[in-house]
């Protein structure tokens, strides 16, 4: 079965179901704006949110909800935020021991197509997928502009496909 074939029988799977986590010390909210453009860009290609969060750059708590999450009905589990260079900075270290397999080329993908767009400075850039209990688990930096990148160059137009290998 090639790809196509694989994108065919994605499409079987229907709207993908997310949650939405925002990793902040410091946004609210009303000002979330890149957890706000997940939303947006998500359901903009027919998928549905089932849950929002902002949490604090702890990675126990941030542990916790994942592990919750990975019991619930979504296919999904979106974050943003947390993914610097900074001591606080702690999201991809608290996820990647979750998963039960990585996806290396969602980051290298990713800071390809940042470096073509800010130069060098993509080397910091730090970005993550993969799969813990059947679910796909994304991890992008803060920024909105990292967002919309990730989004719609990368995970939009796989996010079905994801899905469905990760739940077989």
């Amino acid at each position: 079965m090639g790809v196509h074939d694989h994108h065919a029988e994605a499409k079987k799977v229907g709207p993908v179901r997310y949650a939405r986590l925002s990793i902040t010390d410091s946004r609210k909210s009303e000002d979330d704006h890149s957890g706000r453009l997940i939303e947006s860009l998500l359901n903009e290609a027919g998928h549905c949110q089932q849950a929002s969060m902002i949490l604090k750059n702890d990675p126990k708590g941030l542990r916790d909800v994942i592990k919750k999450l990975c019991d619930e009905d979504v296919d999904l589990i979106i974050m943003t935020g947390g993914t610097g260079l900074s001591k606080k900075d702690q999201t991809i270290e608290a996820v990647s021991p979750l998963l039960d397999k990585m996806l290396p080329g969602f980051g290298e993908l990713f800071r390809s197509l940042t470096f073509q767009e800010v130069g060098s400075a993509a080397l910091m850039s730090r970005a993550l997928c993969g799969t813990a209990k059947g679910k796909v688990i994304v991890c992008l930096p803060g920024s909105e502009h990292a967002v919309r990148l990730a989004l719609t160059k990368l995970l939009i137009p796989e996010v079905q496909h994801l899905v469905w290998q990760a739940a077989r």
